[in-house]
């Protein structure tokens, strides 16, 4: 058996799961990015989406959750141990996957980057009260909602667009746990070369990063949150390097993708700008009076934005920040 072929079932078991019709592109909603008026004012200005390092997020167990875990639970792992039917095999297998563990963990992860948004309905002109509150300066911001139909859909791009999953502790490690007796059965019907057993950790690592990065814990549930994510190992090419930057705040010195909103010819991607992506801008309901509305439309046509400036609508939920 080729090692492709290897590859290719192993990762077509851990990937049994994955429901293409739910996600992009097949599934293409609206996209809130709740903000502070202040990054709002910079994102239209610079043109530019700062993306974060999920290590410097709210969520205590981005990323480190999935990562660690499913690390530590293919260790202890019967079935896996069962599947490689020798001693050597096993310790190919897990040599191999704490290789690439390791140079993920000291090359990728610091530049992998996070662009987050909440799912929006199309008649709505409010936003979520939850969303105001924890990211949307107390309901004093903005949110961009954008309209992922005008996004490009490129298979070979490091930007990963998907919609976040939510479980317990329990119930990721449940999953971890099936995923592994999935692709226990995978070797042990298939296994044959050495390379097979390299193979079956590299596909253990790869289902592993996108599960960490799209799950989180089910209390965040009510953000209905979708990422656009930045793997460092996918740019294969560094096309993104000269986009990393860095943003000092009261935690010290925190890495950032500064991702311009224009074309990136390296990608041959299509025209893209604000004006394609923006569907409205919705105005934070402790702030939404009659002249800060005005003063936000003037402001979009003072950087010239006109077509932004008419898709300005301010929440009407009555709530204002204490």
């Amino acid at each position: 058996m080729s090692d492709s072929t290897f590859y290719d079932l192993a990762s077509n078991a851990l990937w049994a799961d994955f429901q293409e019709e739910l996600s992009f592109p097949s599934s293409r909603p609206l996209l809130a990015h709740y903000t502070s008026i202040q990054t709002f004012e910079q994102v239209v200005t610079r043109r530019e989406f700062w993306f974060s390092n999920p290590l410097f997020m709210n969520d205590l167990e981005e990323l480190k959750f999935g990562m660690i875990e499913g690390a530590s639970e293919l260790r202890k792992s019967e079935a896996i141990r069962t599947a490689c039917r020798t001693p050597e095999n096993h310790k190919k297998l897990l040599e191999s996957f704490d290789s690439f563990f390791n140079d993920y963990e000291s090359k990728h992860v610091l530049n992998t980057y996070i662009l987050c948004f909440s799912e929006h309905n199309a008649d709505d002109n409010d936003g979520l009260l939850s969303m105001w509150r924890g990211y949307g300066n107390s309901g004093s911001g903005a949110a961009l909602v954008i309209n992922t139909a005008n996004m490009n859909a490129n298979l070979d791009s490091p930007l990963i667009v998907g919609k976040v999953h939510y479980a317990s502790k329990a119930e990721r490690k449940r999953w971890i746990s099936e995923k592994l007796d999935s692709l226990a059965e995978v070797i042990s019907t298939y296994a044959e070369s050495k390379d097979d057993f390299y193979n079956a950790a590299w596909a253990w690592l790869h289902r592993l990063k996108t599960f960490s990065l799209f799950t989180k814990h089910h209390g965040f549930h009510e953000e209905r949150e979708w990422r656009i994510v930045y793997m460092n190992d996918r740019d294969n090419d560094q096309i993104f390097k000269k986009y990393f930057g860095h943003l000092a705040t009261n935690r010290g010195i925190e890495p950032k993708l500064k991702l311009p909103i224009q074309p990136i010819p390296e990608l041959k991607a299509e025209d893209i700008s604000l004006e394609t992506l923006v569907d409205r801008i919705i105005l934070g309901p402790s702030i939404s009076s009659v002249l800060a509305a005005n003063s936000l439309r003037q402001m979009l046509r003072n950087v010239g934005e006109h077509k932004l400036a008419e898709r300005v609508v301010a929440s009407e939920i009555p709530f204002r920040a204490t």
